[in-house]
């Protein structure tokens, strides 16, 4: 810190609360943005009467695994009326993505570096569809497999009936699992490139990611073994995509100033 910058600080000794205040300000903004930008997707799915169709949509392949003749049931009074609803908010989080990460970028690039910045539009862009995919490898993949090896162990003396509100939960919970595992090869060339971690050291440590990727299937995932190596498969596959990607934009950069900062040359003393 120089002379200056110590004599303007001890001037203003409110300065750094100002700072976190007007951060908070600037959060709450991107917040509110993200959640608008929500409602109103949500909204629209509303007028359009389509949202019982989207839970016909998921619950197709549990009905497919179920015997025949076998239907899905409601135990809870609101049930019927709450499901639809918590569709479409899941639905409308989905297709306002985009925005929601946009959002989350805009925070954090004022303290970014202008090379940094560049990454702008590439992980935005990685990030929705990796989310994306993930939900589609859980819902034509896994949870087709899954169900059906479920049902096969059932007895023949009982007749399954799922509850629509248990299932949601567990689609739900499925869905963000698997569309986060997705997001590793961002996450891993945010790090790289950002400087916390290189990729030679990344790669000295994949004995434990492997590891930790089974773990972490073990712990979001139902009781069996084929959930559970269907997640920790793909993460350890999307982590050395990480570091493939993350080799190729780990080349050293000259140094720069961040674009949101202004370098002034104080004028000569007067003697």
């Amino acid at each position: 810190m120089t002379q200056e910058e110590s004599t303007a600080q001890d001037q203003n000794p409110n300065n750094s609360q100002e700072t976190f205040i007007s951060h908070l300000i600037e959060l709450r903004s991107r917040l509110l943005k993200s959640v608008t930008a929500i409602l109103v997707v949500c909204l629209i799915l509303f007028i359009y009467p389509g949202a019982s169709r989207m839970y016909d949509f998921l619950a197709a392949p549990m009905l497919a695994a179920l015997p025949t003749g076998a239907h899905m049931i409601a135990t809870g009074v609101i049930t019927p009326f709450m499901v639809p609803i918590k569709v479409t908010l899941m639905a409308a989080f989905v297709i306002a993505l985009p925005i929601v990460l946009y959002q989350a970028w805009a925070f954090v690039a004022p303290g970014l570096y202008k090379h940094e910045k560049r990454l702008a539009l590439p992980l935005i862009v990685s990030s929705t569809v990796l989310f994306l995919l993930g939900m589609a490898f859980c819902y034509f993949v896994v949870f087709r497999m899954v169900f059906h090896v479920i049902a096969s162990y059932a007895p023949q003396s009982i007749t399954p009936a799922p509850d629509i509100e248990a299932y949601l939960s567990f689609v739900m919970t499925m869905f963000l699992a698997f569309g986060v595992t997705f997001e590793v090869p961002v996450l891993v060339v945010l790090l790289v490139k950002t400087g916390v971690v290189t990729v030679a050291k990344l790669k000295s440590i994949r004995g434990y990611i492997i590891v930790g990727a089974f773990i972490t299937a073990a712990v979001v995932t139902p009781p069996d073994v084929l959930s559970q190596f269907m997640l920790a498969f793909p993460l350890c596959l999307l982590f050395e995509l990480g570091l493939l990607a993350a080799s190729f934009v780990s080349k050293p950069r000259p140094a720069e100033e961040p674009a949101d900062e202004v370098t002034t040359t104080d004028p000569p003393a007067d003697h």
